[in-house]
C-alpha cells in the first residue's frame, strides 16, 4: 500500500504558488520541472534545507551514478511518484544513521550556498551509489501520528449519531501508527480525550468549535498494508524519520513516542492490500452495540482503482444490513484533487441513515491544525 505517509506535503501537492493548477501538478512528466516544483514546495512549506538538497539532484544530470541514470530516466509521473522524495529519503537516511553526516549542515541551514549543495549531492549519489538506489523502490511511509488529532475529534463526532463503542479498520497503515490512536491523549480545542499519561500527546492548534463532548470507546482497532513497517525494529524506524523532513522536529518525536508505545504492545496490521482486507473483515460477524468504521488518511488517491471499486463495493453490500444496533461508518482524512485541502469526510449507515458525507473539518496534513467545520 502506498502508505498512510503519502500527502501533498510531501507528494508533490497543496502549494498554490507553485501552480496555477494544483490539479495539473502530479502530471508534470517532465523531471528537471518536477524537482524543481517539488523544491519550491519545501521552501513554502518551511524546509529550506530540504528544498536545497532537492533542488541539488538538478546537479546529477549528466552523472554516471545508477542512482543518477534512474532518476532522470525515470519511467513515470515524477511527482505522482514522489520520486524527488525517495531519494532526498536516502540521503537524509545517511545523515541519521551517522555513515555520513555532511548533508546536516544543508538540512539544518548552515549551508546556504546551493552550488556547495549541488556539489555535495552528487559527490554522495556517486559514493554511495549502491547504498541509495533501493530507496528509487518504493514511495515514502511517514505515517504521520498528528492526523490522528483529526480521526480522533470524527468518532466524537459519530459517537453522538451512532454506538460509540467502535470497531476500527484502517487500509494503508504502513507501520500502523495511527491504529494506536486508542492509547494517545488529545487535546482538540480543549476537548481531551485519551490516557493523560500517554508519551503521543496530540493538540494541534484548532480552529473552530471544538468537536462534541462524547466518550468514545475503541474496542479494536487493526490495519492493513502490503508492505507493513516494523516499528519494533530500530532500522525500520529509522527508515520512517528519513522521510520525514529535518526541519519537522515534532515529527521527529512522534515516531520515537509510537516506537515506545509499539515496543509496548505492536500494532495489529495484516500484509494484505485495502480490498482484500476490507472484504475479509466486512465479512466476519458484528457484535451487537458495536459500530464498524473504515477509516484512512491521505492513502485512498493511491489506491488502484479497481480495489477502490471492491472497497466501495464492499462497504455499499455491508451498508445494506447496517442497523441501529450494527451501524457502520466510513471516515476519511483525504486530499481533496480539485483545491489539495485535506478534508475530514464522515459517512454512516444504520438503516435510516443512508450514508451522506458529512464534511467535519480541513487540516493540516501533518496535523499541525485543524479547522472543524461540522
Amino acid at each position: 500500500m502506498m502508505a498512510d505517509g503519502q500527502d501533498s506535503g510531501e507528494r508533490g501537492g497543496g502549494g498554490k504558488a507553485a501552480s496555477g493548477n494544483p490539479g495539473a501538478v502530479m502530471e508534470i512528466a517532465s523531471i528537471p520541472l518536477a524537482i524543481e516544483w517539488q523544491s519550491r514546495h519545501c521552501e513554502e512549506a518551511g524546509a529550506p534545507g530540504t528544498a536545497m538538497v532537492v533542488r541539488a539532484l538538478l546537479a546529477l544530470e549528466d552523472s554516471e551514478a545508477a542512482t543518477a541514470r534512474r532518476i532522470f530516466g525515470w519511467q513515470g509521473l515524477t511527482l505522482k511518484d514522489a520520486l524527488p522524495l525517495r531519494i532526498n529519503g536516502g540521503l537524509h537516511n545517511l545523515v541519521l544513521s551517522g555513515e555520513d553526516t555532511r548533508l546536516a549542515a544543508v538540512y539544518g541551514g548552515q549551508v546556504r550556498d546551493q552550488a556547495h549543495a549541488d556539489a555535495l549531492v552528487r559527490e554522495l549519489v556517486e559514493t554511495y551509489d549502491t547504498r541509495l538506489l533501493p530507496w528509487l523502490d518504493g514511495p515514502p511511509q511517514t505515517n504521520e501520528a498528528g492526523r490522528s488529532a483529526s480521526l480522533m475529534a470524527g468518532l466524537l463526532w459519530l459517537a453522538e449519531l451512532v454506538c460509540p463503542r467502535f470497531e476500527m479498520l484502517e487500509i494503508g497503515s504502513s507501520a500502523g501508527i495511527n491504529t494506536m490512536m486508542d492509547r494517545y491523549f488529545f487535546d482538540l480545542g480543549g476537548r481531551t480525550v485519551g490516557p493523560a499519561g500517554s508519551p503521543m500527546r496530540i493538540g494541534p492548534e484548532w480552529k473552530g468549535e471544538a468537536p462534541p463532548a462524547t466518550s468514545p470507546e475503541i474496542v479494536s482497532i487493526r490495519g492493513c498494508d502490503i508492505a507493513p513497517v516494523d516499528l519494533t525494529d530500530e532500522e525500520a524506524a529509522l527508515r520512517l524519520k528519513s522521510y520525514v523532513w529535518p526541519e519537522a522536529s515534532e515529527r521527529m518525536h512522534r515516531i520515537d513516542a509510537a516506537r515506545e508505545l509499539a515496543m509496548e504492545s505492536p500494532p495489529d496490521i495484516a500484509r494484505l492490500d485495502a480490498a482484500g482486507f476490507v472484504t475479509q473483515a466486512l465479512g466476519h460477524d458484528q457484535a451487537e452495540g458495536t459500530t464498524r468504521v473504515l477509516f484512512h488518511s491521505i492513502v485512498w488517491q493511491y489506491v488502484p482503482d479497481f480495489q477502490q471499486d471492491a472497497v466501495i463495493e464492499a462497504m455499499e453490500e455491508a451498508a445494506a444490513s447496517a442497523s441501529p444496533g450494527r451501524p457502520l461508518a466510513w471516515l476519511s482524512l483525504e486530499t481533496n484533487r480539485k483545491t489539495f485541502a485535506h478534508e475530514l469526510v464522515a459517512r454512516y449507515w444504520d438503516g435510516a441513515a443512508k450514508g451522506e458525507p458529512h464534511l467535519l473539518a480541513s487540516a493540516h496534513p501533518h496535523g499541525a491544525w485543524v479547522e472543524w467545520l461540522a
